[in-house]
């Protein structure tokens, strides 16, 4: 049996999507459907001694907003590179693993320069990754040329066009999707369920929903154990 995942690609993502990925072989990141604004797709969620803090990358919508997020830019007179690596490093430089996992923060903020959010996203998710010690066959949809309905017929064709028969999707899915279209097409269907144990975060009080950078400047080499755990039942 060959596991797929399919999901749009997301900014420095929390640890639930480092979950999804950890269980399957193939990945997709699902980056020729239309851009949304203020979504995960730019932002992100950061803990600090304040409360939680959002990360926003600017990304230009006036005159564009049916754009793809594989065509989506990002504004290049803004300083946002500097002022969120500056922002992730104040806050974490006191986690007991920071100084072991900075170099994210060089190779996503600093050795590179970036004008699409894609290929931000799709960097940065791979690189995290590889710190996670995650191994996964990776491909962009946009570069798959399938089309179909939402409530699964495309992701149907993705999963045939790369011999996968076992589809793992996000539980919020499960309102749209067409499970019979899978039963008939022989694709087994599976939705994650996002339910962790709480980690010795640095700032209190604990709060899940934030960047998996979190998870790692905090638990190290443990941080697998967080982030890509299964569920408690």
């Amino acid at each position: 049996m060959k596991k797929i995942a399919i999901l749009q690609p997301n900014y420095i993502p929390w640890k639930g999507v480092f979950d999804l990925i950890s269980r399957v072989d193939v990945f997709v990141f699902y980056d020729d459907v239309q851009y949304t604004a203020k979504d995960w797709r730019s932002r992100n969620r950061i803990r600090t001694p304040r409360g939680e803090m959002w990360l926003t990358v600017p990304v230009l919508t006036k005159g564009v907003r049916d754009q793809r997020i594989c065509d989506a830019v990002i504004d290049p007179l803004s300083n946002w590179q500097s002022k969120h690596y500056k922002a992730l490093k104040s806050n974490y430089q006191r986690a007991t693993f920071f100084k072991e996992y900075e170099y994210l923060l060089e190779e996503i903020y600093v050795a590179n320069k970036w004008s699409k959010i894609s290929d931000l996203n799709v960097f940065a998710t791979k690189l995290i990754a590889t710190a996670l010690g995650i191994t996964v066959e990776w491909h962009r949809s946009s570069d798959l040329a399938q089309s179909g309905s939402k409530d699964g017929e495309r992701a149907i064709k993705l999963c045939k066009l790369l011999g996968c028969d076992y589809f793992i999707n996000g539980p919020s899915a499960k309102a749209f999707m067409n499970e019979s279209l899978f039963r008939e097409n022989g694709i087994e269907l599976a939705y994650m369920s996002y339910r962790y144990p709480e980690y010795p975060q640095l700032h209190r009080p604990f709060v899940h929903e934030v960047t998996v950078l979190d998870v790692l400047f905090n638990c190290g080499s443990k941080a697998r154990t967080f982030s890509c755990m299964t569920p408690a039942d």
